[in-house]
């Protein structure tokens, strides 16, 4: 018979194995959720690699290595199958390389002209280059705006390192460490203190050590918008939501240490 909570669990770990392209991230993110499997241990990437290959949730019966159709219901159907498959066929190494070469737009969504415009991501191809921008939306529908002062289109890659760098700046204020201190006391965090500190003074290597999906996750958590004027960029941050998204990042290194 099938668990229907069990049976949810598996097509989202499927479904999120093909949009994240690796193990390895997959596990993180299911680890900073809690999610344990049902001997009460926190996911790892062996326990992934046995749970996407487990032909039973493909309604399949195995007999000495061999798999035959068995008389149970599948769970997981056959195009989410092959597609997690298709992913597993590749290196895990290789995979590795595509999912840190990947660039999401990180600000997609969070970012605006100074008319209030959205700036949408938008790319354009020379030879084997990527050149990626955000460009106004009051361009792309030619739209007039009056005297224009500020850029209506960025060089992607350009204003995302400014925004991140703005985000680095104000996690050192020490207004803001102090928050962050007392709102993980406050939350009973295992995160300790001088590792919270330290996270939020090494951003950028923590920063570093990130897919490229985990990091547009973290922006998207910590950014209410960004507003590109004549003078600059202002970024607005959710200051609120800072705490936990350090010990987020923290988290996961404590417990993998621990094991």
């Amino acid at each position: 018979m099938v668990n229907d909570a069990e049976a949810a669990s598996v097509r989202r770990i499927f479904q999120r194995f093909i949009d994240l392209g690796s193990a390895t991230v997959l596990a993180r993110e299911l680890r900073r959720e809690g999610f344990r499997s049902k001997q009460g241990t926190l996911i790892d990437k062996g326990y992934l690699y046995r749970l996407l290959n487990n032909r039973v949730y493909r309604g399949e019966a195995l007999h000495k290595g061999n798999s035959y159709p068995g008389e149970h219901v599948a769970i997981i159907d056959a195009d989410l199958w092959d597609r997690a498959h298709s992913i597993l066929q590749v290196s895990p190494r290789k995979r590795a390389n595509n999912s840190r070469t990947q660039t999401p737009a990180l600000l997609k969504g969070l970012i605006f002209s100074d008319t209030g415009a959205a700036m949408t991501p938008t790319s354009t191809k020379k030879g084997v280059k990527l050149y990626r921008y955000y460009v106004s939306m009051d361009v792309i529908r030619n739209r007039e705006t009056g005297e224009e002062t500020a850029p209506m289109r960025l060089a992607a890659g350009m204003v995302e390192d400014a925004v991140v760098t703005e985000v680095r700046r104000i996690l050192q204020t020490p207004e803001v460490v102090t928050k962050v201190i007392t709102a993980l006391k406050q939350q009973d965090s295992a995160v300790s203190e001088a590792d919270a500190i330290a996270a939020l003074h090494e951003f950028s290597a923590l920063w570093a050590q990130l897919f490229p999906a985990e990091q547009a996750r973290i922006i998207q958590l910590l950014i209410r918008h960004v507003t590109v004027t004549a003078d600059g960029l202002e970024v607005d941050i959710r200051r609120e939501r800072i705490a936990g998204v350090i010990r987020e990042m923290v988290a996961p290194r404590s417990q993998e240490a621990a094991e």
